[in-house]
C-alpha cells in the first residue's frame, strides 16, 4: 500500500492559500505556502465575505473577528444615475442564511489569515515567485523558484489567483485569462464624505447608462471606513495604462466619466487617493483542475470576475472542503477527483453569472439604459431569490 502523503505545498498566499493550510494542518499534513509578493500590510483594495464565506470563517474562529474589523453589509441598494432607486436585494442576510456579509479591507482580511495559519504551526514564505513543477514517479513533486531555491512535497496546491504558473503546469495549453472588457477603479475614503447621507450597513450602487459605481461601509475607522469602486468599459485601454497615471489624472478621469452622477458619488471621487485599478477577468472552463499531484483551487481553478461578489467565497468553501476531503484519506488522486466533482457545477455556474451581471454596466444608448433600469425594478425580487444558492451554501455540510 503506498504511503499517506505528509506534505503539502501551495503556491499563493491570497485567501485561498493560507486557508487550505490551516484546515489540512487539522487533517495532519504539514504544509509549506509559497508568496510571490513581499509580506505587506499595505494590500489595497475592499472585498465582502458572502454568509457562505462566512461560514468557513466560522469554523476557522474568525467569523467575529471579520465582523469586528468590518462592517455588516445589510443590504445592495440600487439606483439609476440620476438617483432615482431601483430596488434592494440581499437583506436580512444573516437570519436567511446563518451568517452576515461583511465587507472589509483586503489588507485586514489578509492580516487575520496569515496570523491563524501561522498560529497553526504552517510555514509561510514570500517573495518566491513559482517559474516551474516537477513531478516525477517515486520522488517528491519539487517546486523551483525565481531566486533560484526549491521546494519538495508529496503533493502541491495552485491557490496562485487568475494568473496562475501552476495553472500552465496543470493545463499546459489551457485557457488564458479571459478580458471581459471592463475596467475597475477602487479604494477608501473617510466616513465624513457620507456625512448628511444616511446610509447604515446598506451598499449603495449605480447604474449608470455607461459604467456603476458602489461605495458602502468597510470598517468603523473615520479615516478611510469606506470602500468604492467604479466599473468601466474599457473601450481597448488596459488596467496597465491607467496605473501608469499619477493619482491627480486618475481622480480626473473618474470625475469626467461620472460628471452628473448623483450625489455623494462626485464628493466620494473627490476625496479619493491611493486608487487602485484592476482589469476585470474570468477564467473559461479547464478540462481539469488536476495533473499528477498538482491540484488548482479558488481563482487558479475557476477565477470569476467580482459582479456576483463570490470570488472570495467560493475560494474559502474550495479551501475547507479541500481539507475536509484529505481528512478522509483516501488515494491522493482519487481525492482531487472528488474535489473537482463536487466543486465543478457551482463554480462554474456562479462564474457565468458574474460575467452576465456584468454585462449590465456596459455602455447603453439612453433608450438601452432606461429599459435596463426598468427591467431591473420588474426582476430584482426574482433573481434576488434565484441567486439564493449562492449564500445558502454551507461547505461544513456539503
Amino acid at each position: 500500500m503506498p504511503r499517506r502523503p505528509r506534505k503539502a505545498l501551495i503556491i499563493g498566499g491570497g485567501i485561498a492559500g493560507p486557508v487550505a493550510a490551516i484546515f489540512l494542518k487539522r487533517a495532519g499534513y504539514d504544509v509549506e505556502v509559497y508568496e510571490g509578493w513581499p509580506h505587506s500590510s499595505g494590500i489595497a483594495g475592499g472585498l465582502q465575505i458572502a454568509p457562505n464565506g462566512m461560514q468557513v470563517m466560522a469554523e476557522l474562529g474568525l467569523a467575529d473577528e471579520l465582523i469586528r474589523q468590518g462592517s455588516i453589509a445589510e443590504s445592495f441598494d440600487f439606483y439609476s444615475q440620476s438617483g432615482r432607486k431601483l430596488g434592494s436585494i440581499n437583506r436580512d442576510m444573516e437570519k436567511r442564511f446563518g451568517q452576515p456579509a461583511v465587507n472589509l479591507r483586503r489588507a485586514t482580511l489578509q492580516a487575520i489569515l496569515f496570523n491563524k495559519a501561522w498560529c497553526s504551526n504552517a510555514e509561510l514564505y514570500f517573495e518566491k515567485r513559482l517559474i516551474k513543477i516537477i513531478d516525477r514517479p517515486d520522488q517528491p513533486i519539487v517546486a523551483y523558484f525565481a531566486d533560484g531555491t526549491t521546494a519538495e512535497g508529496d503533493f502541491l496546491i495552485g491557490a496562485d489567483g487568475v494568473h496562475s504558473k501552476v495553472r500552465r503546469h496543470v493545463v499546459p495549453d489551457g485557457p488564458e485569462p479571459f478580458d471581459t472588457g471592463l475596467i475597475g477603479f477602487g479604494g477608501f475614503v473617510p466616513r465624513s464624505v457620507l456625512e448628511g447621507r444616511s446610509i447604515g450597513g446598506r451598499v449603495e450602487t449605480t447604474f449608470g447608462q455607461s459604467g456603476f459605481f458602489g461605495y458602502g461601509f468597510c470598517s468603523a475607522d473615520p479615516a478611510d471606513g469606506v470602500m468604492w469602486w467604479s466599473t468601466q468599459p474599457s473601450h481597448g485601454v488596459d488596467a496597465a495604462t491607467f496605473r501608469a497615471m499619477d493619482q491627480a489624472a486618475l481622480k480626473q478621469h473618474l470625475s469626467d466619466f461620472h460628471q452628473g452622477w448623483h450625489d455623494p458619488i462626485p464628493r466620494i471621487i473627490e476625496a479619493a487617493d491611493n486608487m487602485v485599478v484592476t482589469d476585470t477577468l474570468d477564467v473559461a472552463s479547464l478540462p481539469t483542475w488536476s495533473r499528477k499531484r498538482s491540484l488548482l483551487i479558488g481563482d487558479a481553478a475557476h477565477a470569476t470576475s467580482p459582479h456576483a461578489g463570490q470570488g472570495a467565497s467560493l475560494a474559502l468553501e474550495d479551501a475547507m472542503r479541500l481539507g475536509k476531503l484529505m481528512l478522509a484519506g483516501q488515494e491522493l488522486g482519487l481525492t482531487f477527483q472528488n474535489f473537482e466533482h463536487e466543486r465543478r457545477p457551482r463554480a462554474e455556474k456562479i462564474v457565468a453569472i458574474a460575467r452576465r451581471n456584468g454585462n449590465s454596466k456596459r455602455e447603453f444608448s439612453a433608450a438601452g439604459a432606461w429599459l435596463r433600469n426598468q427591467m431591473l425594478k420588474a426582476l430584482l425580487p426574482v433573481t434576488s431569490r434565484w441567486a439564493d444558492f449562492m449564500y445558502a451554501y454551507d461547505p461544513r455540510t456539503a
